[in-house]
């Protein structure tokens, strides 16, 4: 009997390894799994950005280990300290190895009372922190603008201070806005809670998008119909990305979508009314191009995106939406978190420069000044010019 359950199992497993519908078969037929994960390993890459991103990650380590060394009582701090730290700052490397790649930024010596090792910043370094914060301290009415018009864009004319807190950097503000920006200028802001900051009076003439003025360049200089540029957005895709056909004829009906602008009253926009997704999704994209030309440097983090969906009622899958167009936005995911890039303002001679753009530029090159990377530096100076 039991011989006999042996061969019938046998038999079984035969009959099904060699079936039509068995496993192996549906393995081989599996549809591929289409996600915003699968679309971000297999989207085409700007090599040029992940180097740019990958500089830019390693600055911001170096500006964190200066906060805290300000923070400490001590006037000096030993190496052994800062090796604690790194998870503090955000660094994946040994950090005896991140300050030996970095000789322009950081100078290790020995305590002449302690005799241990010790990390302290460059003077060259400091002078151009100390430069930075002199220009966020001027440029404090640009500052305000730019506030002003976040406000602007949101649906309800109030943002969360701790969202406004996390980009405060990408957009110029100083660690201490709440007092220096918020309670200085009582005629534009005031905070109706402890962590909610709410516009005061909303000007028509300030909220212009950026995007409005390229629109207007290309239908006077190059002579283009009002109907190609009236909803249009500027398509940068970066080096080797294949345009298919259906592709292009969605982009095409995409560009003359209307949909309503960031600055716009709220629009109620009918799920059931026809182009109504893409008119949502369009507005959302008009939002995010927005945001990142009020940038700095026209480059924000994608996790800090997201403190904002709300206030701007983008209810979309931001991640999904940005690899949707990678015509106007670049995800990189070098560093330890991904960070989208605005492609137009990268593209050779479109990026103004102004005072605190340069000054973290020479930062960058601070940072980017280590052996074998002369070259390396030379090109990313030109992909941001």
């Amino acid at each position: 009997m039991l011989i006999f359950q042996r061969s019938s199992l046998a038999l079984l497993n035969r009959s099904v390894s060699f079936g039509p519908f068995n496993r192996h078969v549906q393995k081989r037929w599996k549809k591929p799994i289409d996600s915003a994960r699968t679309r971000l390993e297999n989207r085409t890459r700007d090599h040029a950005l992940d180097n740019l991103s990958k500089e830019t990650k390693k600055l911001k380590v170096v500006l964190r280990m200066h906060q805290l060394m300000l923070q400490r009582r001590a006037s000096h701090t030993s190496v052994q300290l800062l090796s604690r730290w790194r998870n503090a700052v955000g660094l994946n490397a040994e950090i005896g190895s991140f300050i030996q790649k970095h000789p322009h930024i950081f100078e290790v010596y020995t305590h002449p009372v302690k005799r241990n090792l010790c990390c302290r910043i460059s003077r060259h370094m400091l002078d151009l922190i100390a430069d930075e914060a002199l220009i966020i301290k001027e440029s404090e009415m640009a500052a305000v603008q730019r506030l002003r018009k976040l406000l602007m864009m949101s649906s309800s004319g109030r943002l969360h201070a701790h969202a406004v807190w996390l980009v405060r950097a990408e957009f110029g503000l100083p660690d201490d806005f709440r007092e220096s920006i918020i309670s200085q200028h009582p005629e534009h802001f005031r905070l109706v809670h402890p962590d909610t900051i709410e516009l005061v009076d909303r000007d028509d003439i300030l909220p212009v998008g950026e995007i409005e003025k390229w629109r207007e360049s290309e239908y006077t200089d190059k002579w283009l119909s009002e109907l190609e540029t009236k909803f249009a957005f500027p398509i940068q895709f970066p080096t080797g990305f294949k345009i298919e056909k259906d592709y292009r004829e969605y982009l095409r009906n995409w560009q003359m979508l209307p949909y309503p602008k960031p600055y716009d009253k709220q629009e109620v926009i009918s799920i059931r009314s026809r182009g109504s997704v893409e008119r949502f999704e369009k507005r959302a994209v008009g939002i995010l191009h927005e945001f990142l030309s009020l940038s700095v440097e026209k480059m924000v983090d994608v996790e800090r995106l997201s403190h904002f969906r709300r206030d701007f009622s983008m209810t979309v899958n931001l991640r999904e939406l940005l690899l949707k167009h990678p015509g106007i936005f670049y995800i990189s995911t070098k560093g330890r978190s991904p960070a989208v890039f605005l492609r137009e303002k990268y593209a050779k001679g479109l990026l103004e420069p102004n005072p605190l753009y340069t000054v973290r530029q020479k930062m960058l090159e601070l940072v980017m000044l280590k052996c074998g990377r002369t070259n390396e530096m030379q090109s990313l100076k030109e992909t941001s010019l």
